[in-house]
């Protein structure tokens, strides 16, 4: 069902605004629309234009918030003023930096000297003083590192042949790191020779205590002494946020909430009378909330209300919001798929949710796994909320249903008798056609009677917008629905052998209904009382209105076969689990392999009420929803109590 809405315009003094934003609006549900747009036949009216002062706060709020989420708590029942909450945020704000910045400067010392030590590490075979080293002046050194393939090349055929000293200190399993000395005069040469071995140099700072390993000892030392500031620091930001974890979340909701209400300027229209300023804010509320808003600001001298009730004098339409059942909300979520209904509209969800439980149930139909369902879906739908289990639970209901009725518990229809039929037993004879499975010819009657009922309710809606054409002459409206009335019982009295009507009953069911909608957009024309010119003249007119009828007929034919796959699916189902039962011994009478049992259901569960599912969906879009609904209306997006939740 789909809320009853009124439209409101409210004004009041400019300076009352955030009053009365915060007294009555953001306690009821109101869905705003920019009130210059509303009220384009108003003179003097001009935008409400100011800055948000709460911005920069709820900038800095909601950045508190992100980064210190996982120490804040998600609800408080702490309470602050806006001022309070202002100055708890802005003091916060500036202690927190003085602490990041405090253990930014930590790590990036703390991370100097570990790249130092990355450096001198691999040098660890040198047992000299690194300092000592890199203050010689006539014999140059040089730091680096070489492959291991060129370093067993170089020591085999080069080092003995140059002057020069090398001394070998830790290597992996790729590279082996030294370092060499040479004479000052032969530096440039020696240094060739090596980059020819492809040499890569390491630069050493001038730091370094001892032999590496002792300034690897060293810079250990100071490394840990940094990371133990580093430690102390983020203990005192964790303490910061853990002492006045609740006063921030209730600042950031206060924050928030008044910044949300500021920006109510934003759809505000401004006026002036005499010398005073008036704001007005229009937007749609439900009947009952536009009742009850109305009955509170009778004793408020500042605030005015005034309610519209022809929709005819406001320029936009109506949101739509869904008010169904608790049974039927989780179905909401395939209306919504396919598109929120206008206001005007029907809203199917309550049909969406009987047909395709009852679809479901039918394709589905076994007792113990449709308990499964049922337990399962309600049960996550109960404690998740998810309405995807909540649909699954309806479901498993009618599955159960139609398990008893067919006898199936878990697969075996030797526990329980049959309490209608056996899907793969059943058979009818029908005239023409011979022997056919039972379920096949009730699935083809209940598509009938689905497309008959969609016909029905597409003629409703389209009354409700006044549109000729598909009420009377299309064909889902009058015109499909005696058509398609008439062929659905002159085809049950041919499968039940009864008698048929006259032939100029027939005549006219049939012909009349067809011609009508053959000529469809000329009689449109002339119940609006419209002069309506055939393009590319007669001929192209009967050519097009012949081609178009036989796609009428070919769609009620292939619609209403599309309802077989209701019946193939039901015997289906019952041969799946008939090879469950097989390959597990139960059908031969040997000992049963109860985990076969077991894994063939949980298989069949899954897989094939997955595909089930995604089926009835099928049949809901295109052979349902496309007869009659349009889904082009528009989501109710209150400002107050929504606005304040997210």
């Amino acid at each position: 069902m789909i809320e009853k809405m009124k439209f409101l315009s409210i004004t009041g003094p400019k300076d009352d605004i955030d009053r009365v934003v915060d007294t009555y609006l953001s306690r009821y549900e109101i869905h705003l629309e920019n009130a210059l747009s509303e009220l384009k036949t108003v003179k003097d009216l001009r935008p409400y234009i100011e800055t948000n002062p709460y911005k920069e706060e709820l900038l800095k709020a909601g950045e508190l918030m992100e980064s210190y989420h996982e120490l804040l708590p998600e609800h408080t029942d702490r309470r602050l003023k806006l001022g309070d909450a202002v100055q708890l945020i802005r003091s916060l704000d500036k202690d927190l930096k003085e602490l990041t910045d405090k253990k930014s400067v930590l790590v990036n010392q703390r991370n100097e000297l570990q790249a130092s030590k990355d450096k001198v590490v691999p040098f660890a075979g040198l047992n000299y003083s690194v300092k000592e080293i890199l203050g010689f002046r006539f014999i140059k050194f040089r730091f680096g590192r070489i492959s291991k393939e060129y370093y067993e090349k170089f020591s085999t055929y080069v080092y003995d042949t140059i002057d020069t000293v090398m001394f070998k200190c830790e290597e992996d399993g790729d590279y082996v790191w030294v370092v060499y000395f040479v004479p000052e005069k032969l530096a440039d040469k020696i240094d060739a020779i090596y980059a020819s071995m492809h040499f890569e140099r390491s630069f050493l700072p001038d730091e370094y205590e001892g032999t590496p390993v002792e300034a690897g000892h060293v810079l250990d030392d100071r490394i840990s002494a940094f990371q133990k500031q580093i430690d102390e620091a983020d203990q005192a930001i964790v303490e910061s946020i853990s002492n006045r974890k609740d006063d921030l979340v209730a600042a950031y909701h206060v924050i928030r909430t008044f910044s949300t209400n500021f920006d109510v300027r934003k759809m505000a229209a401004v006026t002036k009378h005499d010398l005073h300023n008036f704001y007005i804010l229009c937007g749609w509320m439900t009947q009952k909330d536009a009742a009850d808003f109305q009955k509170e600001i009778e004793r408020d001298s500042d605030t005015f209300c005034i309610i519209e009730d022809d929709h005819n004098n406001i320029m936009s339409k109506p949101p739509t919001k869904m008010k169904n059942p608790g049974l039927f909300k989780p179905f909401e979520m395939y209306v919504e798929m396919y598109g929120l209904p206008s206001y005007n509209e029907l809203d199917p969800t309550i049909l969406i949710g009987i047909t395709y439980s009852i679809l479901f149930g039918f394709m589905f139909g076994d007792a113990g796994q449709g308990l499964c369902l049922l337990t399962g879906g309600f049960l996550l739908y109960r404690f998740k909320k998810v309405r995807l289990a909540g649909i699954i639970s309806c479901c498993g209901v009618f599955s159960t249903i139609f398990g008893f009725l067919f006898g199936s518990v878990f697969g075996f229809e030797d526990i329980i008798d049959a309490v209608w039929l056996r899907p793969q037993e059943a058979m009818v004879n029908l005239p023409f056609i011979g022997k056919l499975n039972t379920v096949f010819v009730v699935a083809v009657a209940i598509g009938m009677g689905i497309i008959l009922m969609c016909m029905v309710l597409n003629i409703i809606n389209s009354a409700r917008v006044h549109d000729t054409e598909k009420i009377y002459f299309d064909t889902n409206g009058a015109a499909g629905f005696v058509f398609y009335f008439a062929l659905s019982c002159v085809i049950i009295l041919y499968m039940t052998g009864n008698t048929l009507p006259a032939t100029a009953i027939l005549v006219v069911m049939f012909l009349i209904p067809l011609l009508i909608m053959f000529f469809k957009e000329p009689l449109t024309a002339v119940v609006e009382k419209k002069s309506e010119k055939i393009e590319g003249g007669m001929g192209m007119f009967i050519t097009q209105g012949i081609f178009e009828l036989f796609e009428v007929l070919l769609s009620y034919f292939s619609n209403t076969l599309s309802f077989v796959r209701v019946g193939a699916f039901a015997v289906s189902h019952a041969a799946m689990m008939q090879v469950v039962l097989m390959l597990a011994g139960a059908e031969a009478g040997e000992s049963t392999n109860w985990a076969v049992v077991i894994g063939g259901n949980l298989f069949v569960c899954g897989m094939e009420g997955l595909i089930v599912g995604i089926q009835v969906l099928r049949l809901e879009y295109y052979e349902l929803f496309s007869r009659f609904y349009r889904g082009s209306g528009r989501a109710f997006e209150p400002y107050g109590k929504a606005a304040g939740e997210q």
